[in-house]
């Protein structure tokens, strides 16, 4: 989050990055030379990059850039590297928004890990995806394509870092390509898998359709929870662009949420912030302005790419009982009956699980921090990844630990529960402890909590 255009456009892809300044690497390591352009586009050439490009960076480095399979990539090259590189995964951006990489990954605007790492003096790697919104499988086969140029580029060591779904691409690349990368982190990642993620995301939509029926606060569109409430594809007469089409959809489902909130804001004990309560237990969430807008603005608009990415709808809840808080049994029993069911497809829900339920079974050094409260990526994603490593036989390999919670701005003029809430420091904190853990062979100790 470093410039102004940056930031409106994270919040809008439900990314948030917090830049701050850089720290010293915590295993040392003696600068290599950078590589020499023509040698770099040779090799790129030779490994069928399309219109491979360098440049110098203001006397700070070499930067990288072409395509690969058709996905444009960028690598940022310290002129005092140490050797090693990081490729970076990002995480959701709403469909309809731009597949975009970061145009110089050392620049101010860029996600702040590609920041973080060129200032670390690592090779800073991005790759676009084919498509927004759910993007696992695309962004693995990215991210491992741009691993291998690297290699040929001459990186010594290669670390995958993700956030949010990029936290869930690590995991995929990790567990499904277990020798691809020497180290891997992932930051509020999806550490369990999709359907404990988007489940109670979906049950959040349909408790919101039932607690909001007939009154001021429901949201705009289509109430069906297994399609997108409204198109994201702006009309032939639409006057402006694709992503300013996203974000007025995104604000037009926004605003009844914001009203909701501000009402029970005012009034802690009425109907309203009764709702609210409600909601975030169903989601399981923590009682924050932002664990209404993230989870309701992505499921509201993100649901016809899932299916289609799936190949169906992967979570039903025909069977399930809803017991809401501050509901007594009456009122439970009509809730139930009032909610909309839906099957899940087990085909889909395949699909879902191979991209990417988590097991367990990476084999390279894996650090993964969550923030205790988070309104997209609840904890018990992490709590999750516990219990795969321990049954997978990988405890070991994992050193996880949270960070503090942030609030910030949000994009709706609210303040809020930032998703993903690290700082820059922190970040080269879990880098630095990731190098020496593979360097040395010795697990490091979790940061103290601070």
């Amino acid at each position: 989050m470093s410039s102004s255009a940056t930031r409106k456009r994270h919040r809008l892809t439900i990314m948030f990055m917090l830049a701050a300044v850089t720290t010293t690497p915590v295993f040392p390591a003696a600068a290599v030379s950078i590589p020499n352009p023509a040698v770099v586009t040779a090799r790129a050439d030779a490994f069928g990059v399309e219109g491979v490009e360098t440049r110098r960076l203001d006397d700070a480095g070499l930067l990288v850039t072409g395509k690969l399979d058709g996905r444009p990539f960028s690598i940022a090259v310290p002129d005092d590297w140490n050797g090693d590189a990081v490729v970076y995964a990002h995480g959701y951006s709403l469909p309809g928004t731009p597949t975009a990489v970061a145009a110089n990954p050392a620049a101010p605007d860029a996600p702040m890990i590609l920041q973080m790492a060129f200032g670390e003096k690592y090779a800073a790697a991005h790759s676009a995806y084919d498509k927004a919104g759910m993007g696992v499988e695309s962004g693995a086969a990215a991210s491992l394509r741009l691993r291998d140029l690297l290699v040929q580029i001459g990186a010594k060591r290669i670390f995958a870092m993700g956030v949010s779904m990029g936290g869930n691409i690590v995991m995929t690349m990790i567990e499904q390509n277990p020798d691809a990368f020497d180290g891997a982190f992932s930051g509020c990642g999806v550490t369990d898998g999709w359907e404990t993620q988007m489940g109670p995301i979906f049950d959040m939509r349909a408790a919101y359709n039932v607690l909001t029926s007939g009154t001021p606060y429901a949201l705009p569109g289509i109430q069906d929870v297994t399609a997108s409430a409204l198109p994201m594809v702006p009309p032939a007469d639409f006057q402006g662009s694709a992503e300013q089409f996203v974000q007025q959809q995104s604000a037009r489902i926004a605003a009844p949420i914001l009203a909701l909130w501000s009402a029970a804001v005012k009034a802690p004990q009425g109907p309203e912030a009764r709702i609210v309560r409600q909601l975030v237990a169903i989601g399981g969430f923590p009682e924050d302005v932002a664990s209404l807008l993230y989870p309701l603005v992505i499921i509201s608009l993100g649901t016809d790419d899932m299916r289609a990415t799936f190949g169906g709808q992967f979570y039903g809840n025909r069977a399930k009982d809803y017991r809401p808080v501050e509901m007594n049994d009456a009122e439970a029993a009509a809730f139930n009956t009032a909610v909309q069911r839906f099957d899940g497809d087990n085909d889909a829900l395949a699909n879902a699980r191979r991209f990417h339920q988590v097991r367990g079974t990476f084999r390279k050094p894996l650090v993964a921090v969550h923030n205790r409260l988070d309104p997209l990526v609840a904890y018990a994603q992490a709590e999750a990844l516990t219990r795969h490593a321990r049954n997978g036989g990988t405890e070991a390999l994992l050193l996880q630990y949270a960070l503090p919670d942030v609030r910030e701005p949000l994009r709706f003029g609210v303040e809020g529960l930032a998703h993903c809430g690290f700082t820059k420091p922190q970040m080269a904190e879990a880098l630095g402890l990731l190098r020496a853990w593979v360097i040395g062979g010795q697990r490091p100790h979790a940061p103290e909590a601070r």
